[in-house]
């Protein structure tokens, strides 16, 4: 029988210190797996991509995913697909659960972490673009150090209002506005233009960017970079992706303090993940586990 995890389901199981706390241990523990994750992406005859992540493997885990997602940037939401959770007994499909939400979940909180590691002690958090992932973001962060004053800027007033209203932040009108004010900068964007350049971010600031996953896209112009302590997620993924110089360090090697990470208060530093297929198997097992005891979602035989 397979276990099927919609949005509401998975709402239900995922909580946020429970997925930081998985989520810490698998960038600890997931480059001692012998078999390296693949991220497959390739265009689409229509107005997206097709990405597939295989295979998500961690230490101590008895299952695998296979995530198969469909990007359309101008569909609400942009992100639609599925995760597949297999046993790695037997290859059984324990679950099926929906890509959007634990996509969101994992890269945000995912984010959170290497934000939190990562950033100053400045409190003042701006957001630029204001989607789901920058939800999580914001959420994840909060739950891990104090949180000061919010801006947000998003290409949508609307989108950017609401944020701000659910997290009694205010609106500014440009990327370069909510750098001049933050400490920590977080961006979600589709941009294939850089958002911001090294004279528009002073010496301490954090930025996190999640808008490098693909080829041709880019936040964070190149003099930035190079001026930052760069971390990404897995250096071989990121050089295929092809926008950043070559990284520091992985968020691993600060979570396992084989680096130190910001050496003083006046460095400028960035994360920049592309996300990687562990993190799906990480929240896949955790809502697994729970639903499974608590009897939410909804059993089908897919053999009948």
């Amino acid at each position: 029988m397979t276990l099927l995890l919609t949005r509401g389901d998975l709402e239900t199981v995922l909580e946020p210190a429970t997925c930081l706390n998985v989520l810490r241990d698998g960038f600890r523990d997931a480059d001692t797996e012998s078999i390296a994750g693949q991220r497959v992406r390739t265009d689409l005859p229509f107005p997206g991509t097709a990405t597939a992540l295989i295979p998500g493997l961690l230490p101590g885990v008895p299952a695998y995913t296979v995530k198969v997602n469909a990007k359309f940037p101008g569909a609400r939401p942009a992100l639609r697909g599925v995760i597949c959770l297999h046993s790695g007994t037997d290859g059984e499909l324990l679950a099926l659960l929906d890509s959007a939400t634990v996509t969101a979940w994992r890269t945000g909180l995912a984010a959170a972490l290497g934000t939190h590691l990562l950033a100053g002690a400045g409190e003042t958090v701006g957001v630029v673009g204001a989607g789901a992932q920058a939800e999580l973001m914001v959420r994840g962060l909060g739950v891990l150090r104090p949180r000061g004053a919010l801006v947000v800027h998003d290409t949508s007033a609307d989108r950017a209002a609401e944020f701000a209203e659910r997290h009694g932040g205010r609106v500014l009108s440009s990327a370069a506005e909510v750098a001049g004010v933050a400490d920590i900068v977080l961006s979600a964007t589709w941009s294939r233009e850089p958002l911001l350049h090294l004279h528009e971010t002073r010496p301490g600031q954090h930025f996190t960017s999640l808008g490098v996953d693909e080829p041709g896209k880019a936040e964070l112009a190149a003099d930035l970079l190079e001026a930052a302590l760069l971390v990404v997620d897995d250096r071989e993924l990121v050089s295929g992706v092809g926008v950043l110089r070559r990284p520091d360090a992985t968020l691993g090697e600060i979570v396992r303090s084989e680096h130190p990470g910001r050496a003083a208060g006046t460095d400028r530093t960035v994360y920049a993940p592309v996300g990687l297929p562990w993190q799906d198997l990480a929240l896949a097992w955790a809502a697994y586990g729970r639903a499974d005891r608590e009897g939410i979602g909804r059993r089908v035989d897919l053999l009948a």
